[in-house]
């Protein structure tokens, strides 16, 4: 299984970015390789099962995630189906004095195929960093530029 972990300070508040990456129906409009991004159902206001259509040049695959919101601290999501054999991400959010905060981030994956796996392991810590950055840009758009004295 592949996995990454990824801490960094981000110059928004815990909530803010809780409330992005929450917004699965909006990744379509900004994470890389993401072309569909949908919620099909809800549990009450914590729980909701979304599909994500990743695709690059011709390769197009779809899969659907439970997604369980325990706002404003945590965010994790677990496979449901799709080409993936398995796929755990979390996201937690630590809201810090500044007003800004850290994000720890982790995600472990595996492909069903073994030839699409061996494939992933070349790229994989590269294509998460960008999907975190993809994160921290969206942030941006929505909230504006940090001020210097909320960057860290």
């Amino acid at each position: 299984m592949l996995s990454h972990i990824e801490q960094k300070h981000i110059p928004y508040s815990a909530e803010q970015m809780f409330d992005l990456v929450a917004d699965v129906a909006s990744y379509k409009e900004f994470a890389p390789w993401c072309v569909g991004s949908r919620i099909n159902e809800r549990e009450g206001d914590e729980v909701f099962y979304a599909d994500l259509v990743v695709g690059y040049k011709m390769f197009r695959e779809r899969f659907t995630s439970k997604v369980v919101l325990n706002r404003p601290k945590t965010i994790h999501i677990e496979y449901m189906k799709g080409p993936l054999k398995d796929l755990k991400n979390n996201w937690e959010f630590v809201p810090l004095e500044d007003g800004t905060c850290i994000i720890d981030f982790s995600v472990e994956f595996e492909f069903s195929n073994v030839a699409l796996q061996g494939f992933a392991k070349l790229f994989f810590h590269e294509v998460v960093k960008r999907m975190v950055s993809a994160f921290e840009k969206r942030a941006e758009e929505l909230y504006g530029t940090a001020s210097p004295s909320k960057s860290a």
